[in-house]
Order: structure tokens, then C-alpha cells, then sequence
């Protein structure tokens, strides 16, 4: 009896021993950086990747000439549809080497897919309307967010002790578009982190980003 409430009291230490990390990414005008995506690499090791934690549609809208959402995290493996609402059509396309692909002209109210397996960031065009650009990250962690108008993203339930947090964003000036910097989270509560950032311009999405 007393072995088996020592195994429920461990199990339950086990499951509670997480912490939330905040993370604020601004320019260093301190300006905001929305849609900046912030992964974390646990020393610890990192849990499978399943869809659970990924909790918004893996869906690239095409609406108003424009795809949404901007940026788009999916975890590996991820099948993310490509629903075109415009009332004209669209072909949408990526050179980048992580997941070449193109889905030649397809209208209204119709919609593709791709499965995305392989990590790693997926710049969108399409053929028609080059105003058109959004970024698919594809992340091999569960743990994973984008930062929101404030420029604020949160990882909940990350595992505790030292980590390896990437920044990323599809203007930053660093190699591979992103920075990684070591972080080190307690057994329980929170971690803020600032991170500064400098940004290249975007190109002219028409009143866009």
C-alpha cells in the first residue's frame, strides 16, 4: 500500500513539475514583432510531436487576395488545407527546400491539401497575384507559439531545466531568419524572456503586414 501511494505521490510530482515560459519579442526600436514563432528545445529531451497541443486549423485561407494567416505553425507530419474563398482562382506554390510544392489554378469554394514532414519554415506564392506571400513553420517540438500584436508568445507546461529556445521570423536579419538563445525554466510557475530583434522590410502585400 505504502509502495503504491509512493508511485501515485511520484507520478503526480512528475505530471505538476512544468512552468510556462513568456516570451516578448520587440524590435530595438521597442517596437512589437507580431507573428514571430518561438520554439523550445527542453536539455531534457523533447516530447513527440502530436497535433494535441496545436490547437488552431491547419488551414492557409486564400481570401481577399491576400492568404491567412500570415505565418502558420503545423507540427511536423501536419495535412494543412489550402481553401480558396476569392472569386478568382488561385495557384499556389513554394520553392523552399524544406517542402517544394504547387497547386496549380483551382477556384472558389475549393480547396487542396499538402502534408507537410519535414521541419522547417515554407515561404508561399502564388502565380497570379504576387502580392500574395505567407509562411508555413513546420516545428519538430510540441513546444511552439507565435507571437501576438504585442509581440508576446507563451509555451505552456514546458518541461523544467535548461532549454534551447529559436526565434523565429521571416524578416529577421540573422542567418536562417531566426536567433537561439538557452533559457532555463523552474519546476513550476513562469519565465518571462525579452528578446530584440531587427527586421528587414517587407515587401508591399497591398495594405497588408
Amino acid at each position: 500500500m505504502r509502495a503504491l501511494v509512493f508511485l501515485c505521490a511520484l507520478m503526480f510530482a512528475t505530471a505538476s513539475a512544468a512552468a510556462d515560459l513568456s516570451v516578448e519579442v520587440r524590435t530595438g526600436a521597442g517596437r512589437p514583432v507580431p507573428d514571430a514563432v518561438v520554439t523550445l528545445y527542453p536539455a531534457s529531451g523533447t516530447p513527440p510531436v502530436g497535433q494535441g497541443r496545436f490547437d488552431w486549423p491547419m488551414r492557409m485561407v486564400q481570401q481577399h487576395l491576400q492568404f491567412s494567416p500570415f505565418v502558420l505553425i503545423a507540427p511536423v507530419g501536419a495535412t494543412v488545407a489550402f481553401p480558396n474563398l476569392d472569386q478568382v482562382r488561385h495557384h499556389v506554390y513554394s520553392f523552399s527546400p524544406a517542402h517544394p510544392f504547387e497547386l496549380k489554378l483551382y477556384g472558389r469554394d475549393e480547396t487542396r491539401t499538402v502534408r507537410f514532414d519535414r521541419p522547417g519554415a515554407i515561404a508561399l506564392g502564388c502565380n497570379i497575384h504576387d502580392q500574395m506571400i505567407a509562411f508555413i513553420k513546420v516545428v519538430d517540438t510540441p513546444y511552439a507559439a507565435k507571437t501576438d500584436a504585442n509581440g508576446v508568445a507563451v509555451l505552456h507546461d514546458a518541461q523544467p531545466g535548461g532549454a534551447v529556445m529559436h526565434v523565429w521570423h521571416p524578416f529577421m536579419k540573422s542567418p536562417g531568419n531566426e536567433i537561439v538563445q538557452t533559457v532555463v525554466l523552474p519546476r513550476t510557475g513562469g519565465v518571462n524572456q525579452a528578446v530584440r530583434v531587427d527586421l528587414r522590410s517587407p515587401p508591399d502585400r497591398g495594405g497588408g503586414y
